[in-house]
């Protein structure tokens, strides 16, 4: 695949681009090798800083006080970009903690936190696995093929932070279907309609259901996630309305949609690796680097993006106050630099310093959740199954923010 510098930089605000794997990472090969800090301009967009090598992530993701998520924490067309901007001058925009720095940044952070810590997690294991067990036991259920992702991979992580969350189960497909259409606003198959308006309506359904819930949390308090979002208090006062949903959506949406990419990115890594399949059903406890590995291979957020306050130089370019940058995680974690053979799924890979996750003060509050997800599910999987293939092409989501696969048809056979 032949492209130019400029072509490449593009592809990066190009949604149908991180649908086709080897399109996309052939053109953040490219940039790594010959432009890895670009100024991408694209019709339709607000140029920006393309960012593709892992040192140069993490220094930005260092530099916080320098380089602040607001007001364009992700790449978005110029006319969303407008619409954010004039929501949030309103006071009605998403305010969730990737829109955010400090000092609110760590307040906001900080309400959450406890509930994903490493006793929280432990105490949430059980359920954990019991929801692996369930989708697993679908799989056999559901005979010798399915749509992994359509029939297992999308439900099991929704259903395991919802429970986390305190939600009835009874309202669990309507937030799947919001999340999709949340996530999938780039991708013809997934988004609500066409227009801006139709997109944003789909917050406006976030926001009345996310506002019952508030309301019902605070007038009977439980013992779950949504009660102690509900009734956090910042210097004695309840979060406001807008900074309330936007913490459930944030959780709700991340802590699913990228663990179901993961899972299911990770399955097909292992079908189209066969060694590394029998190499890590030999070895069980390899779980958490596969895991972790799993996570760089599919690399569910696609980017971030940060806005200069100061005029920075990085590598031999001067970054203007005010000038954005897109942060591309696929990118980093496929850095020569950084990581032996990086095209190579390696179950065992140690190190493994990807940054999937992000670094320092905004990295990923549900980090932990997603591996003990992934780990639960594939070491429920692996001891039962007997055999594995693709049942027919995979396909990626269009999407140049949060994604990964959104069919991957399989044939297997799995014991009891």
């Amino acid at each position: 695949m032949s492209l130019t510098v400029d072509e490449a930089g593009r592809a990066l605000a190009d949604p149908a681009a991180y649908a086709d794997d080897e399109r996309l990472h052939a053109a953040l090969a490219l940039l790594r090798r010959e432009s890895p800090v670009h100024w991408v301009e694209r019709p339709g967009y607000n140029p920006f800083w393309a960012i593709t090598k892992h040192a140069d992530v993490l220094e930005i993701e260092r530099e916080h006080e320098v380089f602040l998520n607001a007001p364009r924490p992700l790449l978005a067309s110029a006319l969303q970009d407008e619409i954010n901007k004039q929501r949030a001058e309103a006071g009605i925009g998403l305010r969730t903690l990737i829109h955010m720095d400090d000092p609110d940044h760590r307040v906001i952070r900080a309400i959450g936190a406890d509930w994903f810590r490493p006793k929280a997690m432990r105490d949430l294991e059980p359920r954990i696995r019991e929801l692996a067990r369930r989708y697993v036991d679908r799989m056999a259920v559901l005979g010798d093929s399915c749509d992994f992702v359509k029939q297992v991979s999308v439900h099991y992580p929704l259903y395991v932070i919802l429970s986390l969350l305190g939600m009835p189960e009874s309202d669990f497909d309507r937030m799947l279907k919001l999340t999709q259409e949340l996530f999938g606003g780039d991708d013809s198959e997934m988004r609500r309609g066409e227009t801006p308006e139709e997109i944003q309506q789909v917050l406006m359904d976030f926001f009345a259901y996310f506002q019952e819930l508030t309301e019902a949390r605070r007038a009977n308090p439980t013992d779950d996630l949504a009660s102690a979002i509900a009734n956090a208090r910042i210097d004695g006062e309840p979060l406001n309305d807008f900074d309330t949903t936007s913490y459930y959506v944030i959780v709700a949406t991340a802590g699913h949609d990228t663990t179901s990419s993961t899972i299911s990115g990770g399955l097909q890594a292992l079908i189209q690796n066969p060694r590394q399949l029998t190499r890590l059903r030999a070895d069980p406890g390899l779980m958490p680097l596969a895991v972790d590995e799993m996570i760089r291979w599919v690399t569910p957020v696609k980017e971030f993006m940060r806005t200069a306050t100061r005029d920075y130089k990085l590598r031999d370019v001067t970054i203007r106050e005010g000038q954005s940058v897109l942060l591309s995680y696929p990118s980093a974690n496929r850095d020569e630099d950084v990581f032996d053979d990086p095209f190579s799924f390696d179950v065992g890979r140690d190190p493994n310093k990807h940054l999937a996750f992000g670094f320092g003060v905004h990295y990923c509050l549900g980090a932990a959740l997603a591996r003990i997800e992934a780990r639960a599910f594939f070491e429920e999987l692996l001891p039962r199954l007997e055999s594995i293939e693709l049942a027919g092409t995979p396909e990626n989501t269009a999407t140049t923010f949060v994604g990964g696969l959104k069919r991957l048809p399989i044939r297997y056979s799995l014991r009891g």
